[in-house]
């Protein structure tokens, strides 16, 4: 099975297409780790295309404050004002979609996808001492989360933890971490929508278990774009500078 990993997409359609266009004919199932909305300005557009491509999806924290069944009164002032802005935008269907979207860890066909960590979806997961609770409680050996908008991840051997870092070698798109039988890995795909690692590309995986390999992706797409609409949308400017950044 070759998966599809998107995660943290917020509402960016544009670095959505763009990564939909990159992983065409590579993969046969699509899972997303949650936050599709929040942030950007597409957030109809873009859970329109995850139903499209029917991705096997749970909800994040954003999609918690857009469809209000959280009121975002513990997010930052941007933030919260993004997420209001959402409500309003969202059409019924798209509400109704982001509230009956399961909570992580959900386990799919041999992998687990999480939001935030394997024991609270809001939580989030840096460094080794915080990933190995979850590289301990997971029911996979291959676990996916998001939240953090940082690609790389950790694995563990022995119980000993190791982070990873990916970075696509010159003239390829993706960087390939070939997996370990002995080995329990929690991995993050990157941000589809908002990296915050130092690269303005969007970040996704994708998954191939029966050849033992998940490839790191990053694809550039229109940042200039996607902040016109943020512009034109009101949104407040600091979400709108900081795509160019990657922070």
């Amino acid at each position: 099975m070759r998966f599809l990993v998107l995660s943290d997409i917020h509402a960016n359609l544009t670095a959505l297409d763009a990564a939909l266009a990159a992983a065409q004919g590579h993969w046969e199932k699509a899972v997303c780790l949650g936050d599709a909305v929040g942030y950007g300005p597409d957030p109809n557009e873009v859970v329109d295309r995850i139903r499209e491509i029917s991705a096997v999806t749970i909800r994040g924290n954003h999609d918690k404050a857009g469809c209000g069944i959280d009121n975002a009164d513990d997010f930052n002032p941007v933030a919260r004002s993004a997420a209001i802005w959402t409500q309003q935008q969202l059409r019924p269907d798209n509400t109704e979609y982001l509230k009956q979207l399961p909570t992580g860890p959900l386990q799919v066909d041999g992998i687990t996808i999480v939001h935030g960590a394997v024991a609270d979806e809001d939580e989030y997961v840096f460094a080794p001492a915080q990933a190995l609770e979850g590289l301990l409680e997971s029911p996979s050996p291959i676990t996916f989360f998001g939240h953090t908008h940082i690609q790389g991840g950790f694995s563990m051997r022995a119980n000993r933890v190791e982070a990873l870092h990916f970075k696509p070698p010159a003239g390829k798109d993706f960087a390939t971490l070939t997996t370990e039988k002995d080995a329990q890995y929690l991995l993050n795909p990157g941000s589809v929508g908002q990296p915050r690692d130092g690269d303005p590309r969007a970040g996704f995986a994708i998954a191939d278990l029966d050849h033992n390999e998940i490839e790191f992706w990053r694809i550039a797409y229109d940042v200039t774009a996607v902040q016109q609409r943020m512009a034109i949308a009101g949104l407040p400017e600091p979400l709108i500078l900081r795509l160019a950044f990657g922070r």
